[in-house]
């Protein structure tokens, strides 16, 4: 759900009145949402502040992520916590579904997942006079001004980590100085994700941010399993495997290009297209072609398939030997190319990766990295990883070195975190 963009004569005051002027249309908007699953009926109280759940005793550390790469991001955080202050309370919100999901499954012991309500005043009250934070950290861009200015007003200590702010940003926040300084000065404690993040957030107010490293760099594996690779390694029996990952519209052509373009030196190259939203799969599988996971398709030599599952990135990224990130051939700024380069994977990108510019520039750097400009530069890249299986090992071997860069920032960023709650800084 996108965030409203400042605009110029914005206030605090006025942001307080609009967004309680829009509750109504708002409630409507998450019916519409729930009855279009992109929300949970049981759970749709949550998204207005309004939650049963007893909140613990003792101390309580709240962090927000928005989705599923910012909650990856910080996740170690949280378990490194959770080693540090065994009866700490833990709460983590998200806004989306799937975030959700991945919560579920990989929260550290007794931390609790709950939906961030919006952005309503008396909603984000609600909220907060339930779960009572000592500390709230947000991640990356989550600037939700209400919200804020509620937390702090409240004593709430507040940090941003892995501080993120693009150029497109900082010129709408530029337009309202006086309400971004005093959003942006509210943090305590601001680790950006990289020099340039750090520059722009002192500009919009921010007290001393840190450049400490992107936490995406230290986020773990992503998972499998292990009884289904074993089976899908035994069923490949050595084919070599593309997967083209994270596609969004009008991605998926320029995949089946490049698979149909290499057959006819590698008859028994497998390729597995993974749409960014699952729900999309039918109509991807439909428009290439394809098999469909979820009508019995199998990934297998000399076929192409589209996986439409939720969560089985790391399984395929471990069979794949070349691996296109998606969501870069199009105006989106590009996915995560983190993930693949962990396993030694060959990457390609196309023209359009603001989103993960360290990290491009990283893995660019090593080796493991190719930018592409279209459909058919990325069917040249596939059929030149294929024909060179000495140079993609050693090249895979450099990037998934590169991605592992800044691995103790999530125990530096706990401790970082305990220190503020705490009282330090």
């Amino acid at each position: 759900m996108p965030r409203p963009e400042p605009r110029a004569k914005l206030s605090a005051a006025g942001l307080r009145l609009g967004f309680t002027l829009a509750a109504p249309a708002l409630r409507l908007m998450l019916a519409r949402r729930a009855r279009r699953g992109k929300e949970l009926p049981a759970r749709l109280a949550e998204r207005r502040g309004i939650d049963a759940t007893p909140r613990p005793p003792g101390r309580l550390l709240w962090l927000h992520a928005a989705s599923v790469g910012e909650t990856m991001s910080i996740l170690p955080v949280l378990h490194a916590v959770r080693a540090r202050r065994p009866t700490l309370a833990l709460l983590l919100t998200t806004g989306t579904l799937t975030s959700a999901r991945l919560a579920a499954d990989r929260l550290p012991s007794g931390a609790l997942h709950r939906f961030v309500p919006l952005d309503v005043p008396a909603w984000v009250g609600r909220f907060l006079a339930h779960w009572r934070p000592d500390a709230a950290c947000f991640v990356e861009s989550e600037i939700w001004p209400n919200m804020l200015a509620a937390a702090r007003a409240r004593g709430v200590r507040l940090a941003l980590l892995n501080g993120r702010i693009s150029p497109r940003s900082l010129a709408a926040w530029r337009r309202v100085p006086r309400l971004a300084a005093d959003l942006f000065g509210a943090f305590a404690l601001v680790w950006a994700r990289s020099a340039d993040d750090a520059a722009r957030l002192v500009a919009l107010g921010a007290t001393t941010p840190q450049c400490q490293g992107d936490l995406k760099f230290a986020a773990p594996d992503l998972p499998a399993d292990p009884a289904r690779l074993a089976g899908l390694r035994a069923i490949l029996a050595g084919a070599p495997v593309f997967v083209a990952a994270s596609l969004h519209p009008a991605e998926e052509a320029a995949a089946a290009a490049a698979h149909h373009a290499c057959l006819a030196s590698n008859p028994r190259l497998c390729t597995i297209i993974v749409p960014r939203h699952p729900a999309r799969g039918p109509a991807m599988a439909a428009a290439v072609g394809a098999s469909l996971a979820s009508a019995g398709g199998q990934a297998a030599p000399g076929r192409l398939h589209v996986a439409d599952s939720l969560g089985e990135l790391g399984l395929f990224y471990r069979l794949a030997d070349a691996v296109f990130v998606g969501g870069s051939l199009i105006a989106h700024g590009g996915q995560n190319p983190l993930e693949p380069a962990r396993f030694g994977c060959m990457i390609a990108m196309g023209p359009h990766t603001g989103n993960f510019t360290d990290a491009v520039d990283a893995l660019t750097a090593s080796g493991v990295m190719t930018r592409v400009e279209t459909a058919a530069g990325l069917s040249a890249w596939l059929a030149a990883v294929l024909a060179d299986p000495a140079g993609r090992e050693q090249r895979g071997a450099a990037g998934a070195a590169a991605s592992r860069h800044y691995q103790d920032l999530p125990e530096r960023a706990a401790e970082a975190l305990i220190a503020l709650m705490e009282g330090g800084e």
